[in-house]
């Protein structure tokens, strides 16, 4: 089936997004211009100012604006102009935690303010680019005619629509070293958008619970052994786990970082070295705590067949996630593994904090 031109249009949008392009966003009334903050330069900022009615101002998710002191910490957008004009180092200073060293404004310069759905959707929009958190709007009569334009309510409802759409697209048997009777099915949303996996282990039997892992991707963790998190312990102990067992499914969901993109990831390990917590790190770049979402993972299982699980894991937001999305979760499996020097910090805030049982 070809894909929703709901999606294709969002797809589209992060494409442009990313090589640092303007894209117009709207309601059917008004438009929205956005540039991704961390693509401003001073001559870009020119261009893009001149094509808008009003001065641009920035966008922030409200998590941002609280870290800078500029308004209440808190979820949502704020919107945050400048009384004279911006240039490309305060919007850097004021998107990005690691551009400190530029100098922080004058606050007297700058005027906040809760922002719109407009510009509530070109940061979600920045947030499915896996980019920072923080975009230069300008309001705009119509979409420039060489922009990309995109409606609010479908970058809204994006992650949702693009899960809903997954299908299965290929399928081999890839023997495993602690599982050699495993196969590894590709899911893909109708946008051609990133893959899900599901590791299949051994013949489940959808009729009972299946033994199931939720594993988000970790490029540092599960390929290079990063001793940072506990994430290749947890992807290589659950297929062996599952292996002992007889069968069950690993799904290798694409959210790395929480859901906020390797790049955003590695900028939150800068921090964790200047004294941050994990999640805290988070906070600073302008994200939740968590930004993960589990429809994915629920549309794959019932793909499979799958509607009852005994799901590992330590963290009981994934057992509430799947239940809102009609899969019951049987029992809780407990997921642990010997922390180490570089980790045991980042485990004990996933239990102070997130609400992790170990």
């Amino acid at each position: 089936m070809p894909a929703p031109k709901p999606l294709i249009a969002v797809d589209r949008a992060i494409a442009e997004l990313r090589r640092g392009a303007a894209v117009a966003v709207g309601d059917g009334v008004s438009w929205r211009l956005m540039l991704a903050a961390e693509a401003v330069g001073d001559e870009a900022l020119a261009r893009f100012a001149a094509q808008g009615a009003a001065p641009p101002f920035l966008a922030l998710t409200g998590r941002r604006a609280g870290v800078l002191g500029l308004a209440p910490a808190e979820s949502g957008v704020v919107r945050v102009a400048a009384k004279d004009s911006f240039d490309a180092a305060t919007i850097a200073y004021l998107a990005d935690p690691g551009a400190r060293s530029l100098g922080a404004p004058d606050p007297a310069r700058l005027d906040c303010a809760q922002a719109g759905v407009l510009e509530e959707a070109c940061v979600a929009l920045a947030k499915l680019a896996r980019l920072l958190p923080a975009v230069v709007v300008a309001e705009v009569a119509a979409p420039p005619a060489d922009s990309m334009s995109v409606a609010a309510g479908e970058i809204t409802a994006y992650q949702t629509n693009a899960a809903r759409s997954l299908r299965q697209v290929s399928e081999a048997r890839v023997p495993l070293e602690n599982a050699e009777a495993a196969r590894i099915v590709a899911f893909r949303p109708s946008d051609g958008g990133i893959e899900h996996l599901a590791i299949i282990i051994g013949e489940p039997d959808p009729d009972q619970p299946v033994l199931a892992r939720l594993h988000s991707e970790c490029f540092t963790g599960d390929l290079l052994g990063s001793l940072r998190c506990d994430c290749g312990d947890q992807l290589r102990g659950a297929i062996a786990e599952i292996a002992a067992q007889g069968s069950g499914v690993l799904l290798y969901l694409a959210q790395e970082g929480r859901g906020i993109g390797l790049v955003n990831k590695l900028r939150a390990y800068q921090l964790q070295d200047d004294g941050f917590d994990t999640l805290d790190a988070n906070l600073q770049l302008g994200f939740d705590d968590d930004e993960r979402i589990y429809l994915p993972a629920a549309q794959m299982l019932r793909l499979l067949g799958i509607s009852k699980v005994r799901l590992l894991t330590n963290n009981p937001n994934k057992v509430e996630s799947l239940a809102r999305h009609e899969i019951e979760v049987t029992e809780r499996v407990p997921h642990v593994f010997p922390s180490n020097a570089h980790n045991q910090g980042y485990l004990q805030t996933k239990a102070s904090r997130s609400g992790h049982l170990f």
